[in-house]
């Protein structure tokens, strides 16, 4: 009973966000910015929403992901994901941001196919040890996951899959939106060490560097605020930030452009940190909450100058980003809907499907059934 009122639930949204979208696209031709959501994501429900000469008209990738791609070969793979990740949540809430975070570091780098997940060999380095992926937590999670899954299907659902699954409900766990996904991702045959050394975005860029990192994979301006909003959760340490408090771009002074209260507390956090891999940092979320909190904070810290990254500082630096920035912290459930269509869209970048990848037996290694 419980998953027929999920699917219904999930129908119900992903119609909603196709309906917004017409909506969008006026404001969009109004504002003179994007954001629409790539139309392969909504491939499930064109028979309840398309005629066939409407389909004529419309270009979707047939090749792609399914909705409920494990119906027969693996009917409870969602459910294994869902309860694992239920379970580990109740412990640990930091397992939302954790998984939030792995994924991005997935799917920016070649496309979502677990290549972060992958341990270095004596062939190739992995993409888990380069600097920025260094303090990237959770791949037990996918790990133990991946373990229950292999005993009820074995050598059937991805690791790729596995990881938007988890991702998506530490979302919803955390008070962010459960948005529907496709599946039938594949796992990838390599990591790619270089690529994420070099093309992660960092929380040091100024604007025009994040915004054309994130348009180099896709995404507007619009896109880019909504998807930056995934830092309302979780902890930054203070080496993300330190830069900020003293000699702010080499001029021995902290960053001007952050308030001078929240400009004591990091310094307060981060004086007595001394080892890297325990230093102390600074919630995301609201100060002084016991978990995290998915909603609009991080928009209205930044209207205020107590952005924790200067990265996200800067979306106040450009009018566009800086309108969204506003329009998020006066408008919970436009930030919401338009999270959800980001998420969506960032989860099924450049997916490999079918023959172009494998299916994992463990995440870390490369061992495969094709």
């Amino acid at each position: 009973m419980w998953e027929i009122a999920k699917k219904l639930g999930v129908l119900v949204l992903t119609v909603s966000l196709v309906v917004s979208l017409a909506n969008q696209s006026g404001e969009q031709q109004k504002n003179g910015s994007g954001g629409s959501l790539d139309s392969s994501s909504f491939s499930w429900i064109r028979p309840l929403l398309f005629s066939n000469n409407d389909m004529k008209m419309i270009n979707f990738n047939e090749n792609t992901l399914e909705y409920d791609f494990y119906r027969d070969s693996c009917p409870q793979a969602e459910q294994i994901v869902r309860s694992t990740i239920h379970r580990l949540y109740k412990k640990h809430s930091s397992v939302a941001p954790a998984l939030l975070r792995l994924l991005f570091h997935d799917c920016f780098i070649q496309g979502c196919d677990a290549s972060v997940l992958l341990d270095s060999t004596s062939e190739f380095q992995s993409e888990k040890d380069t600097p920025p992926n260094q303090t990237l937590k959770g791949f037990h999670i996918i790990e133990t996951i991946k373990s229950k899954l292999e005993e009820v299907c074995p050598a059937t659902v991805s690791c790729a899959d596995i990881l938007v699954l988890a991702a998506r409900e530490g979302v919803s766990l955390a008070g962010g939106p459960y948005y529907p996904l496709l599946t039938g991702r594949r796992d990838s045959f390599v990591s790619f060490p270089e690529v994420a050394s070099y093309e992660l975005p960092s929380p040091h860029d100024d604007l025009s560097k994040t915004l054309t990192s994130f348009a180099s994979r896709g995404f507007d301006e619009r896109e880019t605020v909504s998807l930056l909003g995934a830092h309302n959760i979780g902890k930054i340490h203070c080496r993300f930030f330190r830069n900020r408090l003293y000699n702010f771009a080499g001029t021995g002074l902290p960053d001007p452009s952050l308030d001078a209260g929240t400009l004591n507390l990091m310094r307060s956090r981060c004086n007595n940190s001394k080892s890297h891999s325990e230093e102390p940092g600074m919630n995301m979320g609201y100060e002084g909450k016991t978990g995290p909190e998915f909603g609009t904070h991080y928009y209205k810290t930044l209207m205020q100058g107590k952005g924790i990254l200067h990265a996200d500082q800067q979306l106040m630096a450009g009018e566009g980003t800086a309108s969204w920035v506003e329009a998020y912290a006066s408008e919970r459930s436009l930030f919401r809907r338009d999270f959800a269509q980001v998420m969506m869209k960032l989860s099924s970048l450049r997916v490999l499907t079918k023959s172009l990848g494998q299916i994992r037996l463990n995440c870390s290694r490369g061992s495969f059934e094709v």
